[in-house]
């Protein structure tokens, strides 16, 4: 019998409710954490499904966020119970806080760890809190917020903070503690692990290993267009139709802030960069840690 999953809870997500979601053969599960190449395979899938460099309808519509709490439940439901395409459907839930069906795929996306936490900290930058506040019903904080801290400073305390991953899974641990998750279940035949580093090195190469492991036919001639809809500086200039959340944010353009490697390691000096991999060793296997930093070309699964 399989194990109940865990509960994942925040102020803007709650992952009770894929409990009794109705799967259909086919569907494709997208468990991601932020900033790891999330809307990058949303529009992958899109362009392999419809087969089109333009999809019929804004990424959000066609692939929602099933336990992000703007909308209700059962609105996101009945949205899906609607589609007729192949589903693909968005989480940042860890696949233990998700129901695993056999008829399902799903694809947990990496992300060199030091790159996601920098692109995090300027994603946050660009939400508009009091419309997140109310588009979820949080209430209005009590005291105005801190100053951020900068940059640099931040990235430090994000490497050393020893929270708990379960209760925050955008913490350094709570990224390992997904990916360890997907990394340990990565044989079994509906589990892909997808890099944004592979990605962003072959990205042509990968679509395509990705089109095979979901059973997708794309004919020859439709492949250049396919790959050059999903290349950085075109889903850069469709931000308007690709943003996840329209609404909550103060600048769609800058969801798509610069869509390369290595921002995180242009900040830390080689000390703090070793003081980096001796905390990740802590909380994940050497193997992954292996692949994560250097990931090999060819997928893995």
């Amino acid at each position: 019998m399989a194990s109940t999953p865990f509960r994942y809870q925040s102020p803007d997500e709650d992952s009770a409710r894929w409990l009794g979601f109705s799967f259909r053969d086919g569907d494709i599960v997208i468990s991601t954490r932020s900033k790891t190449g999330t809307t990058w395979v949303q529009m992958i899938c899109a362009l392999l499904i419809f087969q089109a460099p333009h999809p019929p309808a804004p990424l959000a519509q066609l692939s929602p966020w099933l336990d992000h709490l703007i909308a209700p439940r059962e609105q996101v439901y009945a949205q899906l119970a609607a589609q007729k395409h192949r589903r693909f459907i968005k989480t940042h839930t860890p696949l233990d806080g998700i129901p695993l069906d056999p008829h399902a795929t799903y694809l947990v996306t990496a992300r060199h760890p030091l790159d996601m936490a920098v692109s995090l900290y300027h994603h946050s930058d660009n939400i508009d809190r009091a419309r997140l506040r109310q588009m979820t019903g949080q209430p209005e904080p009590s005291e105005p917020s801190p100053p951020r801290t900068p940059l640099r400073d931040w990235l430090l305390t994000w490497i050393a903070d020893d929270d708990d991953p379960r209760e925050h899974l955008d913490s350094l641990p709570g990224v390992m503690w997904h990916l360890s998750d997907a990394w340990a279940r990565r044989r079994e035949p509906n589990i892909l692990l997808v890099h944004y580093d592979n990605l962003a090195a072959d990205l042509e190469g990968q679509m395509r290993w990705l089109a095979g492991q979901l059973g997708i036919a794309v004919p020859e001639h439709a492949w250049p267009a396919l790959v050059r809809a999903a290349t950085f500086e075109n889903m850069s200039a469709s931000a308007d139709t690709l943003v996840p959340t329209a609404g909550i944010f103060k600048n769609n353009a800058a969801f798509f802030r610069r869509g390369t490697s290595g921002a995180g390691r242009e900040i830390l000096s080689d000390d703090e960069i070793t003081a980096y991999h001796a905390r990740a060793a802590q909380l994940a296997p050497h193997d992954m840690l292996t692949w994560l930093h250097s990931p090999r070309q060819e997928p893995c699964t």
